[in-house]
C-alpha cells in the first residue's frame, strides 16, 4: 500500500524532457551571449552603440532564449514548465540584457554611477549632511545606505556599480512577481509579464542610483496596497450620490486578519519615509498611484494618500528646503515645455543617434498599443482589472508637471511598465484565461519576444559610444585628481566623464557644455572657459575625454572639428600647459 502511494509522488516530481531541454537552452543562450559580448572591444565607435558591434552568436543566443522561454511558458495542459526552469530562464534574460556591458568591460557604464559613489564617499568621510552642497544632499537616504553598505561589507565600489543593473533588476522582478500575484492568478500571464517587463526596460534607470532604489520600494508599497491593504468591493449600483455613498460605506477589508493589515500599514509608512528621503520624483509617483486606487475604492485605509502627502510635504518643507528655495517645484511645468525637453530636444544629433531614439519610441509605443488592445479585449469580456489600468496611466499625470531635465517621459514609461506588461499579456496569450497557447500562437509569441529583445538591446545600449568608458579615460581622471589642488575647478567637455567618484567635495566640477550653453564655437566658448578657469584662485584643470566629446558630437551639440579648434585655441593661451595625455584623453592645467 505504501509503495503504491509513493509512486505517483515520484512521478510528479520527475522532470519532464521539455523542462530539461528548456533549462539546457538557457545555459547555451547564456554561453553564446557572454562569449560574444566578451569579444567586443572598447571604445565603441558606432553611433548605434553596442548593437552594431555585438557578433551574431549574441543574437543567436537571444533568439534561442526567447524560444526556450515561450516553449516553457506553453508547457502542457497542467500549466507552464516547473518554477525552477522559469526562474532560471528569467535569470539568464537578466544577465543577457542587463549584464552585457559588464561582459564587455569591467568599467561601470555612465558618469552618474561614478558621481553617486563619490556622494556616498563624501557622506562617509564628513559624517554629516550639508543640504547646501547640491540637490543630492537634500535627499541623502540612498547615499547614506550605500555608504553604510560599502563600509560594512568592504565591497569594491566599482564592482558594485558595475553589477548594480543586474542586482537592481533582480530586485524589481521579485517585487513585480509579488505584485502580479495579487493582480492575476494565471501563472502563464504572471511569467510572461515578468518577461515583457524585462524586454520593455530600455529606460536604463537600473544603475547605482536613488531612482533604482526608489522604484523598488515603490513596487513594494504598491504590492502591499493591492494585497494586504486592498478593499473588497460590493456590487456597484450607479453613479448617483446616494448609490456612491452606499457603495463606499459597504466596502470591506480583503485581508481579514487585522494584524496583517496593521503590519502592512507600518511597513508602508516606513518605506514612504525612506522614499521621501531618497528621491525627488518617486514619492509623487507613489502618491498619485495610491490616490487613484483609493478613489477607485480599492484601498481599505482611505486616509493613506493623506498620510503620504503629509510625510512628503514635511520632507520638502524642512530637509529639502535648501534646494527648493532656488528650484520651485513647478518652475518647469507646462505641456509645451515638457514636450520640448523630453521629445523635441532628444530627437536630434547624428543619424545613428536619432535612429536609436526612434527605436526607443517605437518600443514604448508597441508595448502601450498592446496594452491598450488588451484592455479593450478584457473590457469586452468583462475581465478588465481597473487597478492595472489606473497604475498604468497615472504616471502620465506627472508629465506636464516637471520636465525633470528632459527625463520625465523616461520615468513615466518606467513606472507604468510593470502594468503595461501585465495588460499586454491579454493580447499575447489566449483569451480563455489559463488555456494553453496553440502551436501557431507560440511561434508568433516567440518572434514577438525576440523582436522586442532586439529593440530593447538597441535602445538600452544605443549610447555606448559615450557611456562605455575606456581604461585610458579612467587613468586620465585619476591623473587629474592628483594634479588638481583642493578647491580647484575640474572642467570636462560634457557630463559623460568617469569623474567625481573621489574628492567629491574638494573640487568644483564644471562642463564646457554648461558654461557655454549651446554655442561651443571657439570664438564664443573659448574665452568663457579660459576666463572661468583663470579666475579660480586655486587653479583649474581642463580634461577632454573621448566620451565627453563623443556625446557632444553624437547629440548634435558640436562637431569634431569645432571641438578640435577649441582645444587648439585653449592649449596656446597663457598659463595653460598639457599635464597628461593618452589615446583617449588630454588634461590641461590652467594657472593665473
Amino acid at each position: 500500500m505504501t509503495s503504491t502511494l509513493d509512486a505517483p509522488t515520484r512521478t510528479v516530481r520527475r522532470w519532464k524532457g521539455r523542462d530539461a531541454w528548456c533549462a539546457l537552452a538557457g545555459v547555451v543562450s547564456l554561453a553564446l551571449a557572454v562569449g560574444a559580448a566578451s569579444t567586443v572591444s572598447v571604445p565603441v565607435n558606432s553611433d548605434l552603440g553596442l548593437v552594431a558591434l555585438l557578433p551574431y552568436p549574441f543574437w543567436a543566443g537571444l533568439l534561442l532564449l526567447n524560444i526556450a522561454f515561450v516553449v516553457a511558458l506553453r508547457g502542457d495542459a497542467a500549466g507552464p514548465a516547473r518554477r525552477p526552469v522559469m526562474i532560471w530562464l528569467i535569470v539568464v534574460l537578466v544577465l543577457v540584457l542587463f549584464g552585457t556591458a559588464a561582459f564587455v568591460t569591467d568599467v561601470p557604464r555612465g558618469e552618474v554611477a561614478f558621481r553617486h559613489l563619490g556622494i556616498a564617499d563624501a557622506l562617509s568621510r564628513t559624517k554629516g549632511i550639508d543640504p547646501d552642497i547640491d540637490a543630492y544632499f537634500n535627499w541623502p537616504g540612498f547615499f547614506a545606505l550605500l555608504a553604510t553598505l560599502l563600509g560594512a561589507t568592504g565591497l569594491d565600489p566599482v564592482t558594485v556599480a558595475l553589477w548594480a543593473p543586474v542586482f537592481n533588476v533582480g530586485l524589481w522582478l521579485m517585487a513585480v512577481a509579488v505584485l502580479t500575484g495579487y493582480l492575476t492568478r494565471d501563472r502563464r500571464r504572471r511569467w510572461l509579464a515578468l518577461w515583457i517587463f524585462c524586454l520593455g526596460n530600455w529606460q536604463d534607470q537600473d544603475y547605482l542610483s536613488p531612482q533604482a532604489f526608489g522604484f523598488f520600494l515603490h513596487l513594494v508599497v504598491i504590492a502591499l496596497v493591492v494585497g494586504p491593504l486592498a478593499a473588497r468591493l460590493p456590487e456597484f449600483r450607479g453613479f448617483k450620490r446616494a448609490a456612491l455613498v452606499s457603495w463606499w460605506r459597504r466596502r470591506s477589508a480583503a485581508e481579514r486578519r487585522p494584524g496583517h493589515r496593521v503590519g502592512a500599514l507600518a511597513v508602508i509608512l516606513l518605506l514612504v519615509t525612506v522614499i521621501c528621503a531618497s528621491h525627488q520624483l518617486t514619492p509623487f509617483m507613489l502618491l498619485i498611484a495610491i490616490t487613484a486606487l483609493t478613489l477607485g475604492g480599492r484601498v481599505w485605509p482611505s486616509r493613506l494618500p493623506l498620510i503620504i502627502a503629509v510625510v512628503l510635504m514635511f520632507w520638502l518643507v524642512y530637509p529639502a528646503s535648501a534646494y527648493l528655495v532656488g528650484h520651485p517645484p513647478l518652475a518647469d511645468a507646462g505641456l509645451q515645455l515638457a514636450t520640448d525637453a523630453n521629445v523635441v530636444d532628444r530627437v536630434s544629433g547624428s543619424a545613428g543617434h536619432v535612429l536609436v531614439v526612434q527605436i526607443r519610441v517605437v518600443l514604448t509605443i508597441v508595448l502601450w498599443a498592446l496594452a491598450a488592445v488588451g484592455a479593450v479585449r478584457d473590457w469586452r469580456r468583462g475581465r478588465l482589472d481597473i487597478r492595472v489600468v489606473l497604475l498604468a496611466v497615472t504616471p502620465i499625470l506627472l508629465f506636464p508637471a516637471q520636465s525633470y531635465g528632459g527625463e520625465m517621459l523616461i520615468r513615466v514609461s518606467l513606472f507604468a511598465l510593470p502594468f503595461i506588461a501585465l495588460q499586454a499579456c491579454s493580447v499575447l496569450l489566449p483569451a480563455e484565461g489559463s488555456t494553453r497557447p496553440s502551436s501557431r500562437r507560440t511561434v508568433y509569441l516567440a518572434l514577438t519576444c525576440f523582436l522586442l529583445a532586439l529593440l530593447a538591446v538597441t535602445g538600452r545600449f544605443g549610447n555606448a559610444k559615450y557611456d562605455v568608458f575606456t581604461d585610458g579615460e579612467i587613468d586620465a581622471v585619476a591623473a587629474v585628481q592628483e594634479v588638481a589642488p583642493p578647491g580647484s575647478s575640474i572642467i570636462s567637455a560634457a557630463n559623460p566623464t568617469p569623474w567625481r567618484s573621489e574628492a567629491y567635495l574638494e573640487h568644483r566640477y564644471r562642463t564646457i557644455s554648461n558654461l557655454c550653453l549651446s554655442d561651443l564655437t571657439t570664438a564664443t566658448c573659448g574665452p568663457i572657459v579660459y576666463d572661468y578657469a583663470r579666475h579660480n584662485a586655486a587653479g583649474a584643470v581642463v580634461i577632454l575625454t573621448r566620451s565627453s566629446e563623443a556625446s557632444l558630437v553624437l547629440q548634435g551639440t558640436s562637431s569634431a572639428r569645432e571641438l578640435a579648434e577649441l582645444e587648439q585655441w585653449l592649449s596656446v593661451q597663457d598659463g595653460v600647459e598639457l599635464v597628461y595625455s593618452n589615446a583617449d584623453a588630454r588634461a590641461y592645467r590652467v594657472t593665473q
